[in-house]
């Protein structure tokens, strides 16, 4: 499995980053861009295809996803360390529902 930190991940311009946490978690607090696709739901979407970057709370959550990702033949990478890592980095973080 392909794996970033999240200093790499802040490094991307562009990324395709899906937050596979649940809506509440989502809205406490994210990664600014991300898209929520909770890990329950990710069967059921559609994702471009293009380089996706996956991130939860911690790296558990994402890490499942990511593998199922691949299982499909998409390019994806889990983002260890998750939005936890994200914000004790001190990296920029957005809340409340999405846009």
């Amino acid at each position: 499995m392909k794996e970033i930190t999240v200093t790499e991940l802040a490094a991307l311009t562009g990324a395709t980053v899906i937050d596979v946490r649940e809506p509440d978690e989502y809205a406490a607090v994210r990664v600014p861009g991300v898209i929520n696709i909770p890990l329950g739901q990710l069967t059921e979407a559609e994702l471009p295809d293009e380089p996706l970057y996956v991130i939860c709370a911690s790296g558990g959550r994402s890490a499942r996803a990511t593998d199922y990702l691949a299982s499909r033949d998409l390019d994806a990478t889990n983002v260890a360390g998750g939005t936890n890592g994200w914000v004790q980095a001190g990296l920029p973080t957005e809340s409340g529902p999405s846009a």
